[in-house]
């Protein structure tokens, strides 16, 4: 165990939306951050965004904190620096972090198979299956596509997730090539609660939450009823932003399931930037530290980050729960979070042990990367780049490309067809190993689908056998879903994309 919470009383922010400044920062640090306030205020106005709070630490100090605009829209509840948001992703550095104080602590070796701590493992390649170890599991490097429609909107135990898991074909072999996975991550997150004789939530809390005082941060998604300051989730639907229904990542717990303030995170950050030490002794051994920040995978252009186009890194990589890049000679290490209606991002330049954390609640805000090289160009030195109005700029050009497929997919309706059979014949239970179960029932004279335990889709014929499925869920948009026959003229299967769930029972109203 490591020390008590009292070392980090001191850095618990004060209540209220207003700029903070703790531990008697140095009037150069003060001075960086002139006109950053007004600055991050029209950032959130020009990005549409409900709500934002941000959170900047230098020299183990936090010299600015601050929380913008409301929690939920619609009503005057101001998100200040005790109102707690989506980490998401950002979640895999704690992960990443007690897999390693467990490696200190001779449980595991970062080198070993996964096999060895999990023999029942099995993946579509039995030798891959052999050779991924824990350290390819925090690194995105074994193989393995994203596979995210496996977990995502499905109530499945952890277990079963990880058994559909073994259906997915590898596209790479390991160690050769970056993709993000999320699955594989809370596999590495699950074996560190095994060997801890514990949960990845308990887990998490003993070693890294309690002894720093992080007491605004929680496993799992927290009941808004029990946290009263907490943000609700935004997107757009029919190109107004909303209220959309806050999402669960529980079921892969150790690869996104936190919420936390910026308080709290600029604990966690002060803590890193002090290479792990708690009252002047380190934490995790210093091979640990420097392993979570160490480039194990580089990571190419598809796979990063738009902002690429515009900060131009020379090199991009990913650690243990971070991914790595240079902008302007510094060495950063950042992750970004995202799920439905929230995003996060951190952000540390360890050498000048500078860093930054952004919430907000609305869907893919990109103007936390905004803020975090901001706040990089005001202790690097002055900038050309006024990075709000070029990233703006470009993420706006992406959603309109976005808009624009979505328009290509209407131009190929094929107007004056009908379906080759009644509706009725359509209706029936469609499914595969690895894709899951799809019904389809007919309400009426309008066939609705359900994918899994997800929100009913309606149906509405488009073309020949094909149908748009539309979202009860209006944000979640629509798909289309063809229904192919086979030579007898019976349905035989439902696709939707490259997805193909075959017919496995009929049952005609």
């Amino acid at each position: 165990m490591i020390s008590p919470r009292s070392t980090f009383r001191a850095a618990q922010l004060v209540a209220g939306a207003s700029t903070v400044l703790l531990l008697a920062p140095s009037v150069g640090a003060q001075s960086a951050m002139d006109g950053f306030d007004d600055y991050v205020a029209r950032s959130v106005k020009d990005w549409n965004v409900p709500g934002l709070a941000i959170a900047v630490v230098k020299d183990d100090s936090v010299v600015f904190a601050k929380g913008y605009g409301v929690r939920k829209l619609g009503t005057h509840d101001s998100v200040d620096t005790h109102t707690l948001f989506a980490n998401a992703s950002t979640t895999k550095a704690f992960t990443s972090f007690v897999v390693q104080l467990l490696a200190d602590d001779g449980k595991l070796r970062l080198d070993a198979p996964v096999v060895t701590y999990m023999p029942a493992l099995h993946l579509s390649d039995p030798q891959a299956t052999r050779e991924i170890t824990i350290a390819d599991l925090l690194s995105h490097r074994t193989g393995l596509p994203e596979s995210d429609f496996i977990w995502y909107e499905d109530t499945s135990s952890f277990p079963d997730i990880l058994r559909r898991q073994g259906y997915v074909p590898f596209n790479a072999p390991v160690r050769s090539h970056f993709e993000y996975q999320n699955i594989t991550y809370a596999l590495a997150g699950e074996i560190a609660a095994q060997r801890a004789g514990t949960t990845w939530e308990k887990l998490v809390e003993s070693r890294i939450l309690s002894p720093l005082g992080m007491h605004e941060t929680f496993t799992g998604t927290p009941d808004e009823n029990a946290h009263r300051n907490i943000a609700f989730a935004h997107d757009y639907v029919n190109d107004t932003v909303r209220v959309i229904p806050r999402y669960k990542t529980d079921n892969i717990a150790p690869a996104g399931a936190m919420y936390s303030s910026v308080s709290d995170m600029a604990i966690w950050m002060r803590f890193l930037l002090d290479s792990a030490r708690l009252g002047g002794k380190r934490v995790l051994s210093a091979r640990g530290y420097a392993d979570l920040f160490a480039p194990h995978i580089l990571v190419d252009e598809k796979q990063f980050y738009p902002t690429a186009k515009l900060t131009h890194p020379r090199f991009q990589a990913y650690g243990q729960g971070w991914f790595l890049e240079d902008y302007r000679g510094e060495f950063v290490a950042f992750h970004t979070g995202s799920i439905d209606g929230m995003v996060a991002i951190v952000g540390l330049i360890p050498e000048r042990r500078l860093g930054v954390v952004i919430f907000a609640n609305r869907d893919h805000a990109e103007l936390r990367h905004s803020l975090m090289y901001t706040v990089f160009d005001r202790y690097i030195g002055a900038s050309k780049h006024d990075w709000n109005a070029e990233m703006l700029t470009m993420y706006t050009a992406l959603r309109a490309e976005g808009k624009k497929a979505d328009k290509q997919i209407d131009s190929a309706h094929v107007l004056g067809t009908s379906p080759s059979l009644p509706l009725a014949r359509y209706v029936g239970v469609y499914s595969d190993s690895l894709y899951g179960t799809a019904m389809v029932k007919l309400e009426g004279k309008k066939l609705v689908a359900w994918f899994g335990p997800l929100q009913p889709q309606d149906l509405v014929h488009w073309h020949y056998d094909t149908f748009m499925a539309y979202a009860r869920d209006a944000y979640r948009g629509r798909q289309l879903i063809t229904f192919r026959l086979a030579d007898d003229g019976t349905v035989a299967a439902l696709a939707s994309g490259d997805v193909v769930l075959p017919r496995v029972t009929i049952k005609p109203k």
